[in-house]
C-alpha cells in the first residue's frame, strides 16, 4: 500500500456530518437505523432506489409471498365443493395476480418510508461508495455527487439474484427472480433453474396457475436441509401438483428465441419452455460500494467477513443482512441490525442473534421449522424421540378443508427437552412459533410435557401441538 493509499484510507474529518450512516433500507438496514436513532443518535441512510424497503419489499420476499397467498387463494376456491357447481375453474393470469403484490408493496413502502420521516432520520436517494472510512460519496441519478461523514457506518446493502455470464438475462424470455415481476405474457410453460427455497416458491406459484413447469435441481434432493420427511412430503405434492422435477442436473446452454427457451443439461437432456427463471444462487451487492478505498475485500459472492458484533475488519464499519452471508432472512437481518446498533452505542453487548432460527418455506404447501433435523440429531449421536400429528385428525384443519400436512415434534427421550419442530401444511410458519417460544426456555421449562400440560383453544390448529405430544411421550418406556 502506498503512502497515498494509506492517508486516504485512514484520513479523516475532525467533525462528522453524523454519528452514523447507514446504506440500505432494507430489514437490516432499517434495523440498524432505528436502532441507532433511537438511542440518540443522529443518523443518516442511504438508498439508491427510489423508495425504501430493500429487495425484500420490492422484489423478495413480500411480491412472492403476496403472489403465493393469491395463487393459494385460487387453488382453496377452485377445489372447494362449495364452489363447484359453476362448472369450471376459475382462472388468472401472472400479470393479473401481480396487482395484488402491488399493493402489497406500496402499503409496506409507505409503512416503512414513515419510520423514517417520524424518527427524523434523514434519507438520502442515490448510489453510495466510500472515499475513506469515515466518507460516503452519493451519485445521484443525474450524476452529481455528495459527499458525507458519519463516525460510524453501517452496510446493508442486500443481495441480488446470481447472473452467469453465458446466460442472456437481457433476452425477453429469460428472467431472475428479480425481473419475474416484470412478466407481462401469460406463459404456458416455464423451465425454473434452481430448486433453492426461491425456485420451489416460484414453482409452486405458477403450477398454482396452470402453468406447466420444469423444476431443475442442481443437487439430489429438494431443499436438502430440511428434515429428510418434510423435503420428501414437499416433492411429493410439488410432482403430484404436475411439477416435473429433475434433481442433479446442470444446465451446459441455455438458448432463447422470439417463442422460448431451450435448456440443455450436461447429462444430455432437453427442456423446451415459454420462459425461464433462473433463481439458483445470489450475490452480495457490494462491487459498486468501493470496498478497495478503505482496504476491505468481499468474497467470490460479493459478501465481507464480520465478526460476532457485526463488525468488519475495518473498525468504524459494520454490516449486516444478506451482505453477510448466512442465514440470509429478513427477519434475522433486522435483528442484526438491531444488534449491531447496540454495540455501537454500547461498545460491549451480551445479546446475540437466538441459535435457532425459524425457516419458513411458503411453498404451497407451506413448510416451517426450528430446531434440529433428524438426520442432524443422528449424526451427532443425540439420541431423541419423534412425536407426530396429522392436519387431517384435526378439527380445525377438517372444518377449513386444510388436512394435508403436520406437526412433528423432536425431543430427547430421558429430559424430553424439545430438540426440533417441524411443520407442513397451511400455516406452518404461525404454527411453529408456538415451539420456538417453549424451545426458548430454559431448563424444565423446555420439555414436551407443556404441550399436554396446557390447554389449547378448541378447534385450532395449534392443538396439533398436543396431539404431536400424547404421540410421542407414548412411545417411551
Amino acid at each position: 500500500m502506498t503512502e497515498t493509499d494509506k492517508k486516504s484510507k485512514d484520513s479523516s474529518p475532525t467533525k462528522f456530518d453524523y454519528d452514523a450512516i447507514v446504506i440500505g433500507t432494507g430489514p437490516g438496514g432499517e434495523g440498524a437505523a432505528m436502532g441507532l436513532v433511537k438511542r440518540g443518535l443522529n443518523v443518516a441512510v442511504i438508498e439508491r432506489h427510489s423508495a425504501v424497503g430493500g429487495g425484500c419489499t420490492h422484489w423478495g420476499t413480500i411480491p412472492s409471498k403476496a403472489l403465493r397467498q393469491s395463487v393459494s387463494q385460487l387453488i382453496d376456491f377452485n377445489s372447494n365443493p362449495l364452489f363447484s357447481d359453476s362448472g369450471r375453474d376459475k382462472h388468472f393470469t401472472f400479470p393479473q395476480i401481480l396487482k395484488h403484490a402491488e399493493g402489497v408493496i406500496r402499503q409496506q413502502t409507505r409503512l416503512r418510508a414513515g419510520f423514517y420521516d417520524r424518527n427524523r432520520v434523514n434519507l438520502l436517494k442515490g448510489e453510495a461508495a466510500f472515499l475513506n472510512k469515515h466518507t460516503i460519496q452519493i451519485t445521484q441519478d443525474d450524476g452529481s455527487t455528495q459527499d458525507i461523514t458519519a463516525k460510524t457506518i453501517v452496510i446493508a446493502t442486500g443481495s441480488r439474484p446470481y447472473r452467469p455470464k453465458d446466460v442472456d438475462f437481457a433476452h425477453t424470455r429469460v428472467y431472475d427472480s428479480d425481473t419475474i415481476l416484470s412478466l407481462k405474457h401469460d406463459p404456458r410453460s416455464i423451465i425454473i433453474y434452481g430448486a433453492g427455497v426461491i425456485g420451489s416458491e416460484y414453482a409452486s406459484i405458477f403450477r398454482g396457475l396452470g402453468v406447466k413447469v420444469d423444476l431443475i435441481n442442481t443437487r439430489e434432493r429438494l431443499l436438502s436441509f430440511l428434515d429428510n420427511e418434510v423435503s420428501d412430503a414437499i416433492s411429493y405434492h410439488l410432482r403430484n401438483s404436475g411439477t416435473v422435477i429433475r434433481n442433479s442436473e446442470e444446465y451446459d446452454t441455455i438458448t432463447s428465441s422470439e417463442d422460448g427457451v431451450i435448456l440443455r443439461t450436461k447429462s444430455g437432456k432437453r427442456f423446451k419452455a415459454d420462459c425461464l427463471l433462473f433463481a439458483n444462487g445470489r450475490t452480495g451487492n457490494t462491487d459498486t460500494l468501493n470496498l478497495k478505498s478503505i482496504g476491505l475485500k468481499s468474497d467470490s459472492r460479493g459478501q465481507v467477513k464480520v465478526d460476532q458484533h457485526y463488525q468488519t475488519e475495518i473498525d468504524n464499519v459494520y454490516a449486516v443482512g444478506d451482505v453477510i452471508g448466512y442465514p440470509s432472512l429478513a427477519s434475522a437481518a433486522y435483528d442484526q441490525g438491531r444488534l449491531a446498533a447496540n454495540y455501537i452505542v454500547d461498545g460491549q453487548v451480551e445479546s446475540k442473534l437466538i441459535e435457532d432460527i425459524p425457516t419458513g418455506i411458503y411453498t404451497i404447501p407451506e413448510i416451517s421449522s426450528v430446531g434440529k433435523t433428524e438426520q442432524e440429531l443422528t449424526a451427532a449421536r443425540i439420541p431423541y424421540e419423534v412425536g407426530k400429528a396429522q392436519f387431517k385428525h384435526l378439527a380445525r384443519a377438517q372444518i377449513a378443508n386444510s388436512k394435508i400436512g403436520g406437526l412433528k415434534i423432536l425431543f430427547h427421550p430421558d429430559t424430553k427437552e424439545i430438540l426440533g419442530i417441524h411443520c407442513f401444511g397451511t400455516a406452518a410458519s404461525e404454527i411453529v412459533h408456538i415451539g420456538q417460544a417453549i424451545m426458548q426456555q430454559k431448563g424444565e421449562a423446555n420439555t414436551v410435557d407443556y404441550f399436554v400440560n396446557t390447554t389449547f383453544n378448541y378447534p385450532t390448529m395449534a392443538e396439533a401441538y398436543r396431539v404431536a405430544a400424547l404421540n410421542g411421550l407414548n412411545r417411551l418406556f
